[in-house]
């Protein structure tokens, strides 16, 4: 909703302003259809050929998360401190009972209970080989950590290439609209015979590619970046989470110190309190 508004925001300052000052839509919507589809069309052929299917596929999808924010909510991660903690404690007291959830967790009746994070893969996928990988009694637990590092800056550049893709399109787009300003302008002195009038309007049409190139890149594309960067780094603390966590099992912590760790790790807006975590706990306690 607070993208939509940004974007409301921009247009109706830079339209309105414009028309305020006695400035006339008529020309700019005459010339838009041909500037737009030379300076678009030129940006996504140059889009389509940095990227492969993969990545066009991923980046489209995740222009959505600029309007819809952050996966990871306030519930989300009072719940992963409360998965996490019961998976700690069967861990601990009977390490064969939890190969059953940590094998198949698409069947297990503990991720189950948490639906959101049972349905991402990610973040199934990062708690059971953990999980898996301190049971094979690792001498070091400093080596499962620095996997698990390498793994999440790994997934970390992955989730981010939207990002950079969305930036290298704005980069290009004041350049693409100087190019379509030029042919305007090449247009207009082969028709230099014309009458002033008739010139004006042509250079007035070529200089719109020009406003359309830096419009889109820093009112629209630049700013989409910039956001879908934050909502990814935002993402990405629930998977710092995890790692914490676990790496603070493998460091044979107690369970409630392990959790205090997540807790503590979690970004402050989506922070459980102290006891609200207890209070959940406790209920996953009584549940079980």
């Amino acid at each position: 909703m607070i993208g939509i508004i940004g974007i409301v925001i921009i247009f109706v300052m830079v339209f309105g302003g414009y028309i305020l000052a006695g400035g006339k839509l008529g020309l700019i919507l005459k010339a838009l259809p041909f500037e737009m589809m030379m300076i678009g069309g030129a940006a996504v052929g140059a889009f389509v050929i940095s990227n492969d299917g993969a990545s066009i596929k991923h980046t489209l999808k995740d222009i959505g998360k600029v309007f819809k924010g952050p996966r990871w909510k306030h519930d989300d991660y009072r719940d992963l401190l409360c998965l996490l903690f019961a998976l700690i404690r069967i861990s601990r007291s009977n390490p064969v009972a939890l190969e059953e959830h940590i094998e198949s967790p698409g069947e297990s009746t503990l991720f189950a209970k948490y639906p959101r994070i049972q349905a991402d893969k990610e973040a199934v996928a990062l708690i059971c080989d953990t999980l898996r990988a301190g049971s094979m009694n690792y001498d070091d637990p400093h080596q499962v950590e620095e996997i698990l590092e390498t793994r999440m800056e790994a997934s970390q550049h992955h989730a981010m290439h939207s990002t950079h893709a969305l930036q290298s399109v704005a980069d290009g787009l004041p350049a693409l609209g100087i190019v379509a300003a030029v042919l305007g302008v090449i247009k207009t002195m082969a028709s230099i015979d014309q009458p002033p009038e008739v010139l004006g309007q042509m250079i007035g049409g070529a200089l719109v590619g020009t406003f359309l190139g830096v419009f889109l890149a820093y009112g629209l594309v630049g700013p989409f970046a910039t956001k879908l960067k934050m909502v990814l780094e935002e993402d990405g603390h629930f998977y710092q989470l995890i790692r914490q966590v676990l790496v603070a099992n493998l460091h044979a912590h107690a369970p409630n110190i392990c959790i205090e760790v997540g807790r503590q790790a979690t970004p402050g807006h989506n922070r459980p309190s102290f006891s609200e975590l207890e209070e959940a706990l406790k209920a996953a306690k009584e549940a079980a």
